[in-house]
């Protein structure tokens, strides 16, 4: 009952949320080129063939499933791909990120007729969710359809997991509609369970078993050459508030290390009008690489507010710290940092990236700084022990290494699914479904 009286109380809403959109693009927060995708207006054409579906929320969920998307079109040349996202931010990154045969567009706004609108258009042939951006017109059209779903590298935060224990007739057929759930770890699966969620496994954390983050080489070198050995540390996808913490860091760790230079790459880029402004109100120099300012000899904070770049900065930094831990955010993927070499220090709300942050922590390669003057601590131990940090940069980057049998184990799930639309060549379907579970519900469309 729940569903319909919400598919009913929002479907006059599409002239407010029009406006609504309309005032987010002129903060920069909707993209207005593409604003007809948020309505489930295609921005492309359908590819002919068999296409799977994945939806992740922004950045984050985004970069998780790209090992995924990597591995099923190397695999499978009859596979399509779409991959939609809410985010201008993630609309960014994908452009660079995407493979061939991977196409992004903006999720429509979860209203009824522009949902169908979206499906009519794309008639994927089995839809993956990332983690828990679910909408409930979206999930119940798609399972109306008969188009096989998965939920992957599903999670609910406890907070979340209070919320929708109020409204169980709402989350219970949401969570039902999916033919199996992959969950980060059996907590969360037990919560999904408790829920609704049918044929609920805890798998692993997608997010442990991306690919290293890209960078191009010859930049690598040129920054690296121009830094000349200077001490450098990294502050990561920080939030609003963090970077005021950062720069007091900086200036109790340049006490001790003449000729430091920090680096931070604020979460959204387009706060580094703002973030510039406090820093140097702060008096410290700032060069901003969005403007394409060089680091000089002189600059004591190189802020890189763009898209898609923290792999350059990690393989320069060796130390980096995780945003969105002292903002309370839960924090972001500590394995980026882990697989180019980074000892990754971090607040205290990694909530979102427990299980990778616990094995980091127990192998050395991570530490809690719980306040500025414990993250200037322990940066200023770490450059000062070049040994100690080599060791713990070593650690990091064999724990992330071992992440990578989480996408092997999802794929093996997801075979079924996959073989019934696009085999791999030369496999024999029965091969694969030897070991795996038998998709429930899985229709054949021609």
């Amino acid at each position: 009952m729940l569903p319909l009286i919400y598919r009913t109380m929002t479907r006059p809403l599409p002239p407010a949320v029009m406006l609504y959109l309309r005032r987010r693009g002129r903060r920069g927060k909707e993209d207005l080129l593409r604003l007809p995708e948020r309505r489930g207006v295609p921005g492309a054409r359908r590819p002919s063939g068999a296409l799977v579906w994945l939806h992740a929320a922004s950045v984050g969920e985004a970069t998780a499933v790209l090992g995924l998307i990597e591995r099923l079109v190397d695999t499978r040349p009859g596979l399509e791909i779409l991959l939609t996202t809410g985010t201008v931010a993630s609309a960014q990154l994908l452009q660079q990120r995407l493979p061939a045969r991977a196409r992004h567009q903006y999720v429509p706004v979860d209203l009824a007729s522009w949902v169908e609108r979206f499906l009519d258009h794309w008639r994927p042939d089995l839809a993956l969710w990332v983690e828990s951006e679910l909408w409930p017109n979206l999930v119940l059209a798609t399972r109306a359809r008969g188009i096989p779903m998965m939920l992957l590298n599903a999670r609910l935060s406890a907070g979340s997991y209070r919320r929708w224990r109020c409204w169980p007739g709402l989350i219970g057929p949401m969570l039902g509609a999916f033919d199996g759930i992959l969950a980060q770890d059996e907590r969360q699966a037990e919560r999904l369970r408790r829920l609704g969620g049918r044929r609920v496994t805890a798998i692993g954390d997608l997010k442990a078993a991306g690919r290293k983050l890209p960078a191009d080489p010859r930049e690598v070198r040129q920054f690296r050459s121009a830094l000349g050995g200077r001490p450098t540390w990294l502050a990561a996808s920080t939030h609003p508030g963090e970077e005021e913490i950062v720069a007091g860091a900086h200036r109790l760790i340049a006490a001790a290390h003449q000729g430091l230079l920090t680096i931070i790459v604020p979460r959204h880029p387009a706060r580094g009008d703002a973030i510039a402004t406090m820093l140097a109100a702060d008096g410290w120099r700032v060069a901003r690489r969005s403007r394409g300012e060089p680091v000089g000899a002189e600059t004591d904070i190189y802020l890189a507010d763009t898209i898609g770049e923290l792999g350059l900065f990690y393989r320069l930094a060796g130390i980096a710290f995780i945003g969105g831990s002292l903002a309370a955010k839960g924090g972001h993927n500590p394995f980026e940092a882990a697989r180019l070499g980074c000892v990754v220090l971090h607040g205290p709300d990694m909530s979102n990236c427990a299980t990778m942050t616990a094995a980091l922590t127990a192998a050395g390669a991570a530490q809690l700084a719980a306040t500025g003057e414990d993250l200037a601590e322990a940066v200023s131990r770490l450059l000062a022990d070049r040994r100690r940090c080599a060791a713990q940069r070593a650690a990091a980057a064999r724990v992330a290494a071992a992440g990578r049998a989480v996408l092997d184990a999802v794929v093996e799930r997801l075979a079924p699914w996959l073989d019934a639309i696009a085999p791999q060549p030369g496999v024999p379907v029965f091969a694969a479904q030897a070991h795996s579970p038998t998709p429930a519900g899985l229709v054949l469309r021609t």
